[in-house]
């Protein structure tokens, strides 16, 4: 046998205590009486109380005390199979806007190919999770961790180099943003795929990189351009080129990919660099990659734990309890206590039977059927767990994520909101995201931005 909280076994000291308490009880109750008069006159009037059945009553109430401690303490015996909800791939794109990522040597050029090969990756994933960082002289998260594709590739389609206004490339600090955008509340792989040209110009870059390995996250990257160099391009205000950057003196400023530092930022994490090409093939590796990362997350998905057993404890000590409470006082009111218990006890049972579904086991349940796309069957199974007056954000916040799919926009609008009036923490910043992605799915743009901002 073992516990999972073992601590709480130190307040069976408190049962000594507790019959010293009762014994002292005891005997004040009778001084009490002896003071009252002829001890033989007390005796025949106190002939009628029960007595034994006051000292069984005092035993049942310590026994449930001891066993609603040991329950406390949580005692495991035997192992079972558990099947332990899948969590997924935490995935955080680093995507350079800066503007040596207008080089036309990728057509049309170096950014947009790369918002190209991000919108592909997301089409191959199976339901990870993918958050997106832009950089150049600085960096942000442009929308975090989320599975709703459609809305990542809109907020993906507006990157530009004007949304940081600091020139420059520093893949150091988008490494550590990503860092900072990952749950560290889930034990799923996190993975960071960072797509340049590779012109580090500021930060240790190897030093960021070793502290993602640290973490056991995996850094994939992807150099977009070419070693020979490519100018990079003016626009005027028609969006037409108009001529190439230029250094002080005149000459023309070729952006050269630095394959050597991108593979060296790979390598350290265990990950794997890649060129991008023209034929996108590389994000077809990239995808298998993941893949394969994901079958090992599934083969943790069948853990052996051990077996709680404080229930029977609980049960034992509430039959105590409620046998304490039917002892009669006095002794000719036995049979109708007795029949009193019998009744109670049948409740009980029918009590216990009835709650012997776990909300937890229902809630994994309908996790499992939204990866599988049973939507129905996933609404059912929540319903069942908040019709059982479960009062907990998760189920409700899930039935809105399966409204939401089913594009019931208005339904999981309102879902969210109640979903909101319980979450806190990670779940409260989820459940506003996703209402930005109602709101943004309804074209109520202001409202989307709002609840976007309070995501954050």
């Amino acid at each position: 046998m073992s516990f999972g909280k073992p601590y709480f076994l130190l307040g069976l000291a408190l049962l000594p205590i507790l019959w010293l308490f009762l014994f002292w009880a005891g005997q004040s109750r009778e001084r009490a009486l002896a003071r009252l008069g002829d001890s033989g006159l007390i005796g025949k009037l106190a002939e009628s109380l029960n007595q034994r059945g006051r000292r069984w009553q005092q035993r049942l109430w310590l026994l449930a005390i001891g066993l609603i401690i040991f329950a406390l303490a949580r005692p495991q015996w035997g192992t079972s199979t558990q099947v332990v909800q899948q969590e997924g791939i935490q995935i955080m794109v680093a995507l350079d806007v800066s503007a040596s990522m207008l080089a036309q040597d990728l057509q049309p050029d170096r950014l947009t190919r790369a918002k190209q090969t991000i919108s592909e990756l997301m089409d191959q994933l199976n339901g990870d999770q993918i958050g997106l960082v832009l950089f150049s002289g600085a960096s942000f998260i442009q929308f975090p961790l989320t599975n709703d594709y459609a809305t990542a590739k809109s907020f993906l389609s507006s990157a530009n180099p004007s949304m940081i206004s600091r020139p420059g490339t520093v893949i150091a600090q988008a490494i550590r943003t990503a860092r900072q955008g990952f749950d560290d509340t889930r034990s799923s792989q996190k993975v960071i795929v960072i797509m340049t040209d590779g012109e580090n110009q500021e930060g240790d870059v190897l030093a960021e990189a070793q502290a993602a390995a640290d973490e056991d996250i995996i850094i994939y990257t992807l150099g977009f351009g070419s070693a020979e160099g490519e100018p990079i391009p003016n626009f005027d205000r028609f969006g037409n080129v108009a001529g190439y950057k230029q250094d002080e003196t005149g000459q023309v400023i070729l952006s050269r990919l630095d394959e050597e530092t991108l593979r060296q930022i790979a390598e350290a994490t265990g990950g794997n660099y890649f060129r991008a090409s023209a034929s996108g093939s590389e994000i077809v590796t990239l995808a298998e990659l993941i893949d394969q990362l994901e079958s090992a997350e599934l083969e943790s998905r069948f853990e052996v734990q051990a077996i709680e057993r404080f229930p029977l404890f609980l049960f034992i000590a509430i039959v105590c309890l409620v046998i304490a409470e039917l002892i009669p006082e006095r002794r000719k009111r036995a049979r109708r206590n007795y029949e009193q218990l019998v009744g109670m006890l049948l409740v009980t049972f029918l009590l216990v039977g009835c709650a012997s579904e776990k909300p937890a086991q229902l809630i994994a349940q309908g996790n499992q059927q939204f990866e599988q796309a049973a939507y129905d069957e996933a609404l059912a199974s929540y319903s069942e767990v908040r019709a059982a007056g479960i009062d907990s954000a998760e189920p409700i916040y899930n039935t809105a994520n399966v409204q939401y799919r089913q594009e019931q926009f208005p339904e999981a609008a309102l879902t969210l909101d109640e979903a909101l009036l319980r979450a806190d923490g990670d779940l409260s910043a989820e459940a506003w995201f996703n209402l930005g992605n109602t709101f943004y799915a309804q074209q109520e743009w202001e409202q989307a931005v709002e609840a976007y901002k309070a995501a954050l």
